[in-house]
């Protein structure tokens, strides 16, 4: 394994491990049970990423292509990496398990003023077949795509010149005045930006 496979490998866990908190605290503040189903999936596919990436240090060490030192460092990032991905099962668990939280701890999560959604673009949306950057979501409609699952493959933080497809489910973050217009748009409801 190369030191960029390496580097690869980590910053896909690292992504996966941020957008599943993200799911789950936001499965908890809009009751939603299909964003608690996205972390559970995510974490085993982390589960399997994380062995695979450790069994590749310490055969590689062997070889002597990495020193101890660096296997070490990989390993202890990536377990770090998964506990973040295990906590974030747990929050989801919550969700799915349908514990009824705290009054206070509910009030607290309901008083972001920002939101997360997962959205699939419908055949007759005006975003299916455009790039981000002439979209400009951001500033047209407050919400920023910060992940697209496009059948199993996993985008994150896409760039301006990631196209948005037909199925296309999409996880996008912003302020609570934009959900309204963005949903429409995605689902075809709304012609214009």
């Amino acid at each position: 394994m190369s030191e960029e496979e390496a580097e690869k490998m980590l910053l896909d866990l690292k992504e996966k491990a941020e957008l599943m908190v993200d799911l789950a605290y936001s499965s908890l503040i809009y009751n939603n049970k299909e964003l608690a189903e996205e972390v559970y999936e995510l974490e085993e596919h982390i589960d399997k990423l994380n062995d695979e990436l450790q069994k590749l240090a310490i055969e590689d060490a062997k070889k002597g292509e990495l020193n101890l030192n660096e296997a070490l460092a990989i390993i202890k990032l990536a377990t770090s990496t998964e506990m973040i991905a295990d906590a974030a099962r747990d929050i989801a668990d919550v969700q799915l398990r349908e514990i009824e939280l705290h009054p206070i701890l509910k009030e607290s999560l309901l008083e972001t003023d920002e939101i997360f959604l997962r959205v699939t673009i419908s055949p007759n949306s005006i975003l299916k077949n455009k790039k981000l950057g002439e979209l400009h979501l951001a500033s047209e409609t407050g919400m920023w795509v910060i992940a697209i699952k496009r059948g199993d493959k996993w985008i994150y933080d896409p760039g301006k010149d990631v196209c948005l497809k037909e199925n296309d489910v999409v996880f996008v973050k912003g302020n609570k005045e934009g959900k309204e217009h963005f949903l429409a748009l995605a689902e075809g409801r709304e012609k214009e930006l």
